[in-house]
């Protein structure tokens, strides 16, 4: 029998890696969009003609009722999200209504239209935040820092709540930073390598950055969502923390990404007068802005893979070094077509 699985978020980064490896699989899989005056298929326009588009919004549990109706998914992947973190500072309610009430709303569709049918929760080491420990399990208190932070522990929270008093399957995946060649330019990585292409072709002068000292847990979108597909394959349900287990600062992201462009970087001053200097050239092409830096910071995030890596069988596959290669090449291509 044919598994079907909807994606909420399909059109994002993660939901479009997924996409893939659930057709590579076999499944007939069916995505949410919201409806705009343009349809917009994001990063999985390529796979428009192998996917079933629903127009649906987290927002609205009517639409979501829906499309559980048109799929009828055994599986169901809620990636959808106000996902940055800096944008939830400007709109707090809203990434409340999307990123806490929504997954209630995707939850309570599921247990209306087909209560068999297994669930994913999309869930954040932003959640940590002001971290208790070194590193972080999926026994770590939280300590989320920001409006996102707070929504997306609401999220996870209402998913074991449902999984405890429904008796469904509902799991949750505690996934650390995870970037790739899709990552949106508003996000740190994706700003830095696309940046670093404009440079490095003389159609960008500097790059601008905020607190160079933050050290994430880097790994690749597409190793993170096999975790994901693990989770629902298993007999039961569990959450899990996805992670590399190694932490790197921005200012390593940065110097690795002009690396792979050619460009070798020295640093002078400090904290906010901090400049990075092309070594050859002598043009200044790192600036720290004030303006890029959190209300209340987080300043580490390393995560432990352990319980995946035994109870899921996962390991990561693409390593830090190639990510980076693989953007900064990505970005080179896409400035130098434009």
């Amino acid at each position: 029998m044919i598994k079907r699985a909807l994606v909420t978020g399909i059109t994002g980064q993660d939901g479009s890696y997924l996409a893939e490896l659930l057709l590579e699989k076999g499944y007939e899989v069916f995505g949410t969009i919201r409806r705009k005056s343009v349809v917009d298929y994001g990063n999985a326009a390529h796979l428009k003609d192998k996917i079933t588009f629903i127009y649906a919004d987290m927002t609205d549990i009517v639409s979501l009722i829906g499309a559980m109706k048109v799929s009828m998914a055994d599986e169901v992947y809620n990636l959808a999200a106000q996902s940055f973190v800096a944008t939830s500072w400007e709109q707090p309610i809203a990434t409340a209504e999307i990123d806490a009430v929504g997954v209630t709303n995707m939850l309570e569709a599921i247990r209306v239209v087909k209560p068999e049918c297994r669930f994913y929760q999309a869930s954040t080491s932003e959640m940590f935040g002001l971290v208790q420990e070194m590193p972080q399990t999926e026994r770590t208190p939280f300590y989320p820092r920001s409006p996102y932070g707070v929504a997306k522990l609401y999220g996870h929270w209402i998913t074991k709540n449902y999984r405890e008093s429904f008796d469904m399957y509902a799991c949750s995946g505690i996934l650390f930073n995870h970037e790739g060649e899709r990552r949106g330019k508003e996000f740190v990585t994706r700003k830095i390598t696309d940046a670093v292409a404009r440079i490095k072709l003389g159609k960008q002068e500097y790059l601008e950055l905020g607190n160079m000292d933050a050290q994430r847990d880097w790994g690749h979108a597409q190793d993170y969502v096999k975790a994901m597909w693990l989770m629902l394959q298993q007999q039961q349900p569990d959450d899990y923390v996805i992670a590399t287990g190694e932490t790197r600062t921005v200012r390593e992201f940065v110097e690795m990404a002009f690396h792979y462009a050619g460009i070798q970087i020295t640093w002078q001053g400090s904290d906010v007068d901090e400049i990075g200097i092309d070594s050859a050239s002598g043009q200044i092409v790192v600036r720290i802005n004030p303006k890029f830096f959190r209300p209340a910071e987080v300043e580490v995030l390393l995560g432990s893979p352990a319980k995946a890596e035994k109870m899921l069988n996962w390991r990561r596959e693409i390593s830090f070094e190639e990510m980076v290669e693989r953007m900064v090449k990505n970005d080179l291509a896409l400035v130098e077509n434009e």
